[in-house]
């Protein structure tokens, strides 16, 4: 079995609004996103080339297990929670399973 990833890339177009939005990112809903999914863990990017674009990546054993946890009744309420907080903020979804991993 491979690690999947789901991976949400948000717009945060105002840039007077991406102080508040990465407080409340850290804050509440990283935590509560993986906790609620079961993620193996966590991550957060912002974009060092495109400054308004923020990424979350939540790590699960197996795809089976990212699809458990995004199709659940979960995902809504984080959805439903997100849109209320950051109505005007874009985002996008994306699952990835590992194909090859090298360390060094």
């Amino acid at each position: 079995m491979s690690a999947a990833f789901f991976v949400v890339r948000a717009t945060v177009s105002d840039p007077a609004k991406r102080q508040a939005f990465d407080a409340w990112y850290s804050r509440e809903h990283l935590p509560d996103a993986m906790k609620s999914f079961g993620a193996v863990r966590a991550w957060r990017y912002w974009s060092a080339t495109e400054p308004a674009l923020h990424h979350a990546m939540y790590q699960f054993p197996d795809k089976a297990a990212l699809e458990r946890a995004t199709e659940g009744p979960e995902m809504k309420r984080l959805v439903a929670d997100f849109n209320r907080d950051w109505p005007d903020v874009t985002r996008t979804r994306e699952v990835l399973v590992l194909a090859e991993e090298l360390s060094a």
